[in-house]
Parts: C-alpha cells; sequence; structure tokens
C-alpha cells in the first residue's frame, strides 16, 4: 500500500515533467504560467490528501493508513517547493529585488510563501530523532499543518480573478477537515469532564 500510494502520489511531477518536454500538448503559449498554475494545484491537493489521513483512519478504523501520514506529508512539501522554485527561479529568475517586491507588495505570495515556510519547518522535523528530541512539543509543532493548509487556500483566492470554484472547494475541504477535528476534540474534552464528574461522585 505505501509503495502503491507513492507511486500515485508521484505521478503527478512525471506528467509535468512529460509537458515540459513537449508531450501531452506541452505547456502551452505561457510556460512558465501554466507551470505554476499546474504545480499549485498539485500542491494543494496533495496537502488536503495528506490533512485527510488522520479523519480517514478515525472514520474508517484503518490503522494502517497512518503509515501513509508522513510520506504524504513530505509529498505535498515537495510539490508545494516545486511551485515555489518555478516562481523565484523560474518566473523571477533569482532576482531579490524582484523577489522581495513580490514577498512586500502582493498578499497573495505573503501568504503562499508562509504556507511553503510552515512546511519548511514541518518537513525538517518529520524525522524520528525530531519526534523524541521534541517529544509533546512535536504534535504541537506540527498542528500548523493545518496553518499552512489555511494559509494556502488564501493564497489561492486572493490569486483568483474570476471563477472562484475551485478555491471555494479548497476551502469547503479544509473546512470539512478542521470542522472534525474540533468536533472529535470537543468530545474527547467532555468525556474527561464527564469522567472526571463520576469520580468525583464516586
Amino acid at each position: 500500500m505505501w509503495w502503491l500510494v507513492l507511486g500515485l502520489g508521484l505521478m503527478p511531477a512525471a506528467w509535468m515533467a512529460a509537458r515540459a518536454a513537449g508531450y501531452f500538448g506541452g505547456l502551452g503559449v505561457n510556460p512558465i504560467e501554466r507551470l505554476l498554475i499546474d504545480s499549485g494545484t498539485i500542491s494543494m491537493i496533495a496537502l488536503l490528501v495528506a490533512l485527510a489521513i488522520t479523519p480517514l483512519r478515525r472514520l474508517t478504523g484503518i490503522v494502517g493508513l497512518t503509515r501513509l501520514r508522513r510520506m504524504l506529508g513530505l509529498l505535498a512539501f515537495g510539490y508545494a517547493s516545486t511551485h515555489f522554485f518555478i516562481w523565484f527561479g523560474i518566473d523571477l529568475f533569482f532576482d531579490g529585488r524582484l523577489i522581495l517586491e513580490d514577498l512586500t507588495t502582493r498578499p497573495f505570495v505573503m501568504a503562499g510563501f508562509a504556507a511553503w515556510v510552515i512546511l519548511l519547518l514541518l518537513a525538517a522535523t518529520s524525522t524520528n530523532a525530531a519526534m523524541r528530541r521534541l517529544k509533546r512539543n512535536w504534535t504541537r509543532l506540527h498542528r500548523l499543518v493545518y496553518v499552512a493548509g489555511g494559509l494556502a487556500v488564501v493564497h489561492v483566492i486572493w490569486l483568483t480573478r474570476a471563477d472562484y470554484r475551485e478555491a471555494t472547494l479548497y476551502a469547503a475541504v479544509l473546512g470539512v477537515l478542521l470542522g472534525l477535528r474540533g468536533f472529535w476534540a470537543w468530545r474527547t474534552r467532555q468525556k474527561v469532564r464527564d469522567e472526571a464528574a463520576r469520580n468525583g461522585v464516586a
């Protein structure tokens, strides 16, 4: 299952590479814009899929899904980094002045960059060694992935000029995932309070 999911997760990268090489119709009249759009869409979907693993595990009871979480998270980071490097390396030609201008004048760039920085931090601390060092703080730190998801959705919304259907879909999926997490957290606290009340009565 792990290798199958990894293979499926790498297929969009192979598809983008093939189009960049001229296959499947190539990249059209504006290849840089096409690469930015495709890499951004894939990274957004990959991030939402990674965020969906824990809810799916809880809803289905399939414990093995947990083993996919780290790999899918790193895939999401990889696609987000591809999107990032296409922006500042291919689109802006590593021009520090243009990069700084984008980061300080375009809100959608600020949101996207902030999301990438969070994903970078989470990827850097995704190892078993980092988990052992950070202990409970590791879980708190990696909850920032939901913040990254929110910033990514804001990035898409602010970037969209006319058709908001795609951005709305991303926001709806993230809202459902956050809603499930909030509901389960509330239910856990409720159980703890009920247990404490029973023990107090006893």
